[in-house]
């Protein structure tokens, strides 16, 4: 991923609403969700303001949306997510793999239902 790009998406994630948005998304997986099913998670989101994060999640590539019927469904891109987390630790360990172990055992089980993880 080009500098450019990642500072787009890190730049969208460093608001709380659209932080809040992508990790709702992430939990929907990839079927996403409706934008009504999103602002009645978020509880407090204006459609103006729920619009208004969507699009700028759109814009940095971090979420798609589609139409079926009369819904647009939001869903995260997960190569996007992919890639930031591999702009940040590529050049991580630099020969020391036990530097970037623990960020890798903290992905590894990210998909693990069992685990606990603070909001």
């Amino acid at each position: 991923m080009e500098e450019q790009r990642a500072l787009a998406g890190f730049a969208a994630l460093s608001q709380e609403t659209r932080l809040r948005i992508v990790r709702l998304l992430v939990k929907a997986g990839p079927e996403g969700m409706a934008a009504g099913a999103i602002g009645e998670a978020l509880g407090d989101a204006t459609t103006s303001r729920l619009s208004f994060h969507l699009t700028h999640l759109e814009h940095a590539g971090l979420i798609r949306s589609r139409r079926e019927g009369r819904f647009i469904i939001y869903s995260v891109v997960f190569p996007t997510l992919a890639g930031l987390i591999e702009f940040l630790m590529c050049d991580c360990c630099d020969g020391h793999p036990d530097i970037c172990a623990p960020v890798a055992a903290a992905l590894d089980c990210a998909c693990d239902p069992t685990l606990t993880r603070e909001a």
